[in-house]
C-alpha cells in the first residue's frame, strides 16, 4: 500500500481566512490517500509545527469618532426643532430655537445698569473736579480731595462692571439658537417642542458617519498574548456579514480602575457605509508571529510519546494546528486517526485549544507530536481500522 502524493493540495485544508491569520503556518507537507482492498481511499494530511500568528477575538461596540451631545445653555421654552432623529445636518445649521424673552429682559436690565453707572460716573467726575479746585484755593482739605477721587474711581469701576454684565447677557441671548458643530446625522432627539430647556439639559445627539471605530475592553493578559509589536485587526460585523480590515489600532495607555481592562480603539476605513454607532461587532486582533522552536529531541519524536507516555504538543516546538475535518468527536471523546506506518490507522485521543478564524483549523494542545499523518475522513479511517483489526 503506497501513498499517492498530491502536492497541489498541500494546503487545501486551511481556508484563506486561516492563512491570513497565520501567513507563516505551513502545516501540511503533503496529502496522500490510504486504502485497503475493497475500501474507499482515505485522504490524509501530514502535519508539521510552524510559527503561528497569535490572535485574540473580542466583542466590541461601534462608535463614532466624532459625536456631540448638544445641551441647552440658557433657560427658556423650546420654540422650534428643525430636525429629528435620522436627519442629516451641516455644520453651523440652526437646529433648535429657544425662547429668548428672559435673555432679552436681562439685556434690557444690563443696558439700564450701564446708563445708571454712566450718570454716577459723570456726577463723581464733577465732584472730583470741584474738590480739586477748592484745594488749590485752600478752601478744602487734602483728605476731602482724596475722598472725591475715590468716589470717581469707584464710579469708573461700576461702569466697567455694568458693561461686562451687558456682554454676558448678550452672549446668553445668543444661546437661543443651537447650531450644529459638525456635518453628520442626528442620532437622537432628547426634547420636544414646547418643553422647558434648562442649562445642561440634553437636546440632540449628532455624529459623523464618515469616521467610525470599534472599541474593545481587553484584559492586560489577553493583550500580552499578542506580543509587544504593532497590532493588526479586522472588524467582523455579524449584522451584515462583512469583515473590514482596520486602518489603525490604538491601545490607550491606562486601565480602568473598576474593571482592570484596557480600552483599545480600532479605526475603520473612512467612508465605511451602513455602520451604526452602538452596534455589535467582533474584533480579530493579530500580533507578531512567534519564532518556531526546535521541536522534540530525536528519541521523543521517534517514539511519539512524552515521558508520561502520552504524546504532547510541546510549546518549545510551537503550536500544532490540524484541519478540523480530521477531528472525531464521540460524546466526551475527541480524537484523530493517525497513520500507523503499516498502511492502517490508529485512534489517538487529543485535547483541542483555539479554533482558527474560519473554523477549518484547530490548535492541538496535547496528544500529537506534530509529525503525524492524519486521516481527513475519520469515519472511513475508523471503518478501515476495525476491518484490519478483525482480519488479524
Amino acid at each position: 500500500m503506497k501513498p499517492i502524493m498530491l502536492p497541489a493540495l498541500a494546503h487545501s485544508f486551511l481556508p484563506r481566512s486561516a492563512l491570513a491569520y497565520a501567513p507563516g503556518l505551513l502545516l501540511a507537507a503533503a496529502l496522500a490517500s490510504f486504502s485497503l482492498p475493497g475500501h474507499a481511499e482515505v485522504p490524509t494530511v501530514r502535519i508539521e509545527t510552524r510559527a503561528l500568528v497569535p490572535f485574540v477575538v473580542a466583542e466590541a461596540t461601534i462608535e463614532a469618532v466624532q459625536q456631540s451631545t448638544l445641551a441647552a445653555q440658557m433657560p427658556g421654552r423650546i420654540l422650534a426643532l428643525a430636525v429629528d432623529a435620522g436627519d442629516r445636518v451641516s455644520k453651523g445649521q440652526v437646529l433648535v430655537r429657544i425662547d429668548p424673552a428672559e435673555a432679552a429682559a436681562a439685556v434690557a436690565a444690563a443696558e439700564a445698569g450701564i446708563a445708571q453707572a454712566q450718570t454716577g460716573l459723570a456726577n463723581a467726575r464733577s465732584e472730583y473736579a470741584r474738590a480739586r479746585s477748592l484745594v488749590e484755593r485752600k478752601f478744602l482739605s487734602q483728605s476731602a480731595l482724596d475722598g472725591a477721587r475715590t468716589q470717581f474711581e469707584a464710579a469708573e469701576a461700576q461702569l466697567g462692571a455694568a458693561r461686562a454684565q451687558r456682554e454676558q447677557v448678550a452672549t446668553v441671548r445668543g444661546y437661543a439658537e443651537v447650531r450644529s458643530p459638525l456635518d453628520g446625522v442626528v442620532a437622537a432627539r432628547h426634547i420636544e417642542a414646547g418643553e422647558m430647556a434648562q442649562p445642561g439639559r440634553n437636546l440632540l445627539t449628532i455624529y459623523d458617519p464618515a469616521q467610525m471605530r470599534a472599541v474593545v475592553d481587553l484584559a492586560p493578559q489577553r493583550l500580552a498574548e499578542l506580543g509587544g509589536g504593532p497590532l493588526r485587526a479586522s472588524v467582523e460585523l455579524p449584522a451584515s456579514g462583512r469583515t473590514i480590515e482596520a486602518t489603525a489600532v490604538t491601545v490607550l495607555p491606562a486601565a480602568d480602575a473598576r474593571t482592570h481592562t484596557v480600552r483599545v480603539r480600532v479605526e475603520l476605513p473612512a467612508g465605511t457605509a451602513d455602520v451604526l454607532p452602538g452596534s455589535f461587532a467582533r474584533v480579530h486582533f493579530q500580533g507578531q508571529p512567534a519564532a518556531a522552536g526546535a521541536g522534540f529531541d530525536v528519541s521523543s519524536a521517534a517514539s511519539g510519546a512524552s515521558p508520561s507516555g502520552t504524546p504532547t504538543a510541546a510549546s518549545a516546538a510551537g503550536p500544532i494546528v490540524i484541519p478540523a475535518a480530521a477531528v472525531l468527536r464521540r460524546g466526551e471523546l475527541t480524537a484523530v486517526y493517525a497513520a500507523d506506518g503499516q498502511g492502517g490507522f490508529m485512534l489517538r485521543q487529543i485535547r483541542l485549544g483555539r479554533t482558527l478564524p474560519g473554523g477549518d483549523a484547530v490548535e492541538v494542545l496535547s496528544g500529537l507530536t506534530g509529525d503525524e499523518t492524519l486521516a481527513l475522513d475519520p469515519v472511513q479511517a475508523g471503518i478501515q481500522a476495525r476491518t484490519a483489526a478483525a482480519a488479524r
